[in-house]
């Protein structure tokens, strides 16, 4: 399964508990050390430096509250690939993005657009058997209809390493 970050993530949450950000190990611990945030949860791993040896955070709150603004998402191949979380829509496995490509449900041909309702991503094999034909005309099948994604993308991709990390399940909300 392919994974956007490492292990060595750390979910950072605001004041307010909401998760606004992912950042590295290292990035945490000088966030700590430095006062501007407080672990909330730990890994069982600790980080040795020659001078002292810290508890590696697997969540951080931010002491101060940073105000987030949520704007459309930009229609973009990456963010694709992200709303479909690198799978094939038509055979159902996970890729790489490389491994990728964009499909028309409804070919431009035929008078498709280039939108959100109308794009899906395929793996190389299926997007070649699909070709210029409709799902239905080619007998292959959506995983689900392709839509607008309705959180930021960042928190996708949040909602899906946390799905991962037991202990940032209690930091998100899985009903959306």
């Amino acid at each position: 399964m392919y994974h956007y970050f490492s292990n060595n993530s750390v979910l950072v949450l605001n004041t307010s508990y909401e998760a606004i950000n992912i950042c590295d190990v290292r990035r945490a611990i000088v966030l700590v050390l430095g006062g501007v945030a407080t672990p909330e949860e730990y890994t069982n791993r600790i980080y040795r430096s020659p001078s002292t040896t810290v508890k590696v955070p697997a969540v951080i709150r931010l002491n101060r509250y940073i105000k987030i603004s949520y704007k459309l998402i930009t229609f973009s191949r990456k963010n694709i690939f992200l709303r479909d979380n690198y799978t094939c829509h038509y055979c159902r496995d996970q890729f790489k993005p490389k491994e990728l490509t964009i499909d028309h449900v409804l070919p431009k041909s035929k008078g498709g657009w280039n939108s959100w309702d109308n794009v899906v991503s395929a793996c190389i094999p299926c997007n070649k058997k699909k070709g210029n034909k409709t799902p239905e005309e080619a007998q292959m099948f959506l995983l689900k209809k392709p839509k607008t994604p309705n959180l930021p993308i960042y928190l996708q991709i949040i909602r899906n390493i946390g799905n991962h990390n037991k202990e940032w399940r209690k930091y998100l909300f899985f009903d959306y």
